[in-house]
């Protein structure tokens, strides 16, 4: 594919990276910086403004899919619109804008064609959704819906205290339709066998159907009480949608907001929630707050070294739990080694939702496990598909590959050998990089 990325900063040149190797890019940004890092790449690099009519015509007649994620939204939506209006009629051109503004968009992910955009992502409220996620199950680290919401993706750690520390895979008491896909050990993805044996300190990744995976925490962390009081630190984007998805349950939040202008904005928006004026790495007023009886201190500012302080902090004085937001994406496995519990970044969304463009039609959700190690990747079985009509023993799925869930009319469960996919199934599929070509022509 023929791919332009408008926007070299630090998502438009994760996305190059993740891309360059197997198909044809080319990068566009204002800055020279950002150009000079990008031409570290083997990509073809053009400095100017992205929604330059001009620039665009060199480019779009042969482009497969045009990305915009410059740090301006109008300018993303403007890049995305106009390459639409010029491209020819034939070529399809498929194009996607990040946004950050949530007047433009109610939700993580949503279309506008109308206006020339087919994949429209604003990375702040995707990850307020996953934040809501993993507090609905105390004792997860991480958590994807898939399946229009139909199947649940999990990831715990196995606490010391668990029952579980020593046994073997096969003599689980899971339910049928929840499936452990992977565990993760000291820096290695692991698609266990019935012999393998789980340590403490294990990091698990359990699929299974949403309403089977509530008891499913308690077994691998030991009893978790359910998150009762959260603390927000940072009143932007991110903190208000999260606030305003936990505000629908019994929780007790509390915001910890510098600018007093936000602070009443907020108040005023959500008026369940108790909204300080304050700064999150004030020790005084963190322990007025009562930091050390908190559940989980989520800290979500626009800075990533501001997030990993107020973080460190609130768990020196007690908190349960903290999550940070992390920007940079090298710092998510940095900041967890050095004591968070989980770090999440906004980006990891925009880049998913590009790498699913990619992979061309069949393809409904995409998620990385452990930075980019393991996949996991919801299909849509068609009547050309390889898979479709054969018993699952009988397709050649590579080494590094395994079908953990299909949902068929609605009816969620984990396959056997001899079930027969059926077009329309869709099908998910936990995966290593190294089989990620094989499996996708399967579904081709």
């Amino acid at each position: 594919m023929k791919i332009i990325i408008v926007g070299a900063g630090e998502v438009g040149f994760h996305i190059a990276s993740s891309l360059y190797l197997n198909n044809d890019v080319v990068v566009i940004d204002i800055d020279e910086d950002a150009c000079a890092r990008a031409d570290e790449l083997d990509v073809q690099v053009i400095q100017g403004n992205g929604a330059n009519v001009s620039i665009l015509e060199r480019l779009i007649n042969d482009a497969d899919l045009l990305v915009a994620v410059t740090g301006s939204d109008e300018l993303n939506i403007v890049t995305c619109t106009t390459a639409k209006l010029i491209s020819p009629l034939h070529k399809q051109l498929k194009t996607m804008a990040r946004v950050t503004n949530p007047d433009y968009i109610d939700r993580p992910v949503a279309t506008r064609t109308q206006v020339g955009i087919d994949v429209m992502i604003c990375p702040e409220l995707a990850l307020a959704s996953e934040v809501a996620e993993i507090l609905s199950m105390p004792s997860a680290i991480d958590a994807e819906v898939f399946a229009d919401g139909k199947v649940k993706m999990m990831e715990f750690v196995v606490s010391d205290e668990s029952d579980l520390v020593d046994k073997k895979m096969k003599d689980l008491d899971l339910s049928e339709c929840c499936i452990v896909s992977a565990l993760y050990r000291e820096s290695n993805i692991i698609i266990p066998h019935g012999d393998d044996v789980i340590h403490k300190g294990d990091h698990v990744v359990v699929i299974g159907k949403s309403d089977a995976m509530m008891d499913i925490g308690n077994l691998f962390a030991g009893h978790t009480d359910s998150v009762k009081r959260v603390l927000i630190i940072g009143g932007g984007t991110v903190g208000f949608y999260l606030a305003k998805l936990l505000e629908k349950s019994n929780t007790s939040i509390k915001i910890i907001e510098k600018n007093l202008d936000r602070c009443e904005s907020i108040a005023d928006l959500l008026p369940k929630v108790l909204v300080l004026k304050g700064n999150g790495t004030d020790i005084h007023l963190l322990k007025e707050e009562g930091v050390q009886d908190m559940d989980v201190v989520i800290s979500v500012t626009d800075s990533d070294e501001k997030n990993l302080l107020c973080a460190l902090l609130s768990k020196q004085l007690g908190a349960k739990k903290v999550i940070v937001r992390a920007d940079h994406l090298d710092y998510v496995p940095l900041f967890e080694l050095v004591g968070v519990d989980r770090a999440v970044s906004p980006r990891e969304a925009t880049i998913n939702e590009v790498l699913k463009l990619t992979m061309g039609t069949g393809i409904e959700a995409l998620t990385m496990i452990e930075g980019e190690k393991a996949e996991i990747i919801e299909y849509i079985a068609s009547s050309t598909s390889k898979v479709t009509g054969k018993p699952l023993k009988n397709v050649p799925f590579p080494e590094g590959a395994l079908v953990c869930m299909v949902v068929h009319k609605g009816d969620t469960f984990v396959p056997r050998g001899n079930y027969i996919i059926k077009e329309g199934d869709r099908v998910l599929v936990f995966l290593l990089p190294s089989a990620h070509q094989k499996v996708e022509r399967l579904f081709k």
